[in-house]
């Protein structure tokens, strides 16, 4: 095997989805080390640099990304700071690795567009499941013609209010618009429609529809939306954040000319197929920490080794369709 050089990272954030989920999976790349973390609070870095043996850490983000130590920078955030983090690190030619969605508005995509081309250097956004072996099962089912030529495409998400959502002078912050961009839908929605971008091309058109009915907290709660791919296939969406537990549901649903195929996002329920054959409920395992098999594909990239598509462009039509469906331009 070809010998990869270390890329060192930086960390912009730690909280506790950097600690129990990043970390362990950086780990598993013997190419990749975590040599500076960032937080605004100066205790909260200082500790999480000492508990991972981390040599730098940093209260400015500026003093990160400029840290000639830091090869790459990991942006761990909410998402109202994505655009600022990114640009700052691309302006000083560092690589990014960001997490999704890829900002608070559409427009602010194509400016980080712009900085990353104009600078020659990548932004990758974390759309891991596009690489998880779930959903590549599911892809390869689709291109081998499993369910013939795909004719339409549903998305129904439904879950109860989490019991924070009832807090409502400390809300979560993924249901502060100014800093989330939206509600929980900003947040869940990408995931599914990045990938099915993948599988159809970009939304070309879209029409969402936004309401507020249970009044738990200022955001939407619940959203339908129509849309068409590139490829012309018509789809449609539903996405309820306040139903009965009864009514709990992840599923995507493909119908074609000579069957359908369903599948779930979040909980990675069995693949289930249906054509002539007739009915099969397909288990596929994924990794244990689901970001590795993405970090592996951008390391390929930061070494010369393999080409990473998971970038900022195209992430940017997730932006684009989300923030049509709630209406935002």
């Amino acid at each position: 095997m070809e010998h990869q050089k270390t890329i060192r990272w930086g960390f912009i954030g730690c909280g506790e989805a950097t600690e129990k989920k990043m970390l362990p999976a950086f780990s598993e790349l013997p190419n990749a080390k975590v040599v500076a973390v960032m937080s605004r609070r100066a205790e909260r870095a200082s500790a999480f640099a000492e508990r991972h043996d981390i040599p730098h850490w940093y209260t400015d983000a500026q003093n990160l990304v400029t840290d000639p130590n830091v090869d790459a920078i990991y942006i761990a955030t909410p998402p109202s700071t994505h655009a600022t983090f990114a640009i700052m690190a691309l302006n000083a030619q560092k690589a990014v690795y960001v997490e999704k969605p890829l900002a608070t508005h559409y427009a602010d995509c194509l400016r980080i567009n712009r900085v990353a081309a104009s600078q020659h250097t990548p932004c990758f956004v974390a759309y891991y499941r596009r690489y998880l072996p779930y959903f590549q099962r599911v892809k390869a089912l689709i291109e081998e013609g499993a369910i013939g030529k795909v004719l339409s495409a549903q998305i129904r998400f439904s879950v109860p209010p989490r019991d924070l959502d009832y807090n409502s002078r400390n809300l979560p912050w993924r249901l502060q618009p100014d800093i989330a961009g939206g509600g929980y839908f900003y947040d869940l929605a990408p995931h599914q429609l990045d990938y099915l971008q993948q599988l159809f091309g970009p939304i070309v058109e879209v029409q969402g529809y936004k309401a507020n009915l249970r009044q738990l907290y200022s955001t939407e709660d619940s959203v339908s939306a129509a849309f068409r791919f590139a490829n012309g296939i018509p789809a449609s969406g539903t996405w309820c954040f306040v139903a009965h537990e009864s009514a709990k549901e992840d599923r995507i649903l493909l119908i074609g000319d000579k069957g359908q195929l369903s599948f779930s996002v979040f909980t990675y329920l069995p693949i289930h197929l249906q054509n002539e054959a007739g009915e099969q409920h397909i288990v596929v395992e994924n990794p244990q920490h689901v970001q590795v098999p993405l970090l592996k594909n951008i390391m390929d990239h930061l070494n010369g080794s393999g080409i990473c598509t998971c970038d900022s462009v195209s992430a940017t039509p997730t932006n684009w369709a989300i923030d049509r469906i709630l209406g935002k331009f």
